[in-house]
């Protein structure tokens, strides 16, 4: 796998939203493949959460990583995180 780099932006927002750095690498390696804007691509993954966010409970988190892919590394941009 390519070296990854956060933005600034992006651990910010995995703070804000609840997400590791585990969760996030996991859905690059595993996660299904989107197309997104600007010739960035999307990856997400449900990951098992059986817990509690923002005071609700939720069983499943999805985390979605938007990434630039450059030939040798991979630039996670901003990151997304889903409660159902």
């Amino acid at each position: 796998m390519r070296d990854i780099i956060y933005s600034s932006h992006a651990l910010g927002q995995m703070d804000e939203r609840g997400a590791s750095r585990f969760e996030v690498e996991e859905t690059l390696l595993r996660g299904e493949k989107i197309p997104a804007k600007k010739e960035r691509q999307a990856y997400r993954l449900n990951f098992q959460y059986n817990n509690v966010w923002a005071g609700k409970f939720y069983a499943i988190k999805q985390v979605m990583p938007i990434v630039k892919t450059e030939e040798n590394r991979t630039i996670v941009i901003t990151v997304y995180v889903f409660y159902f």
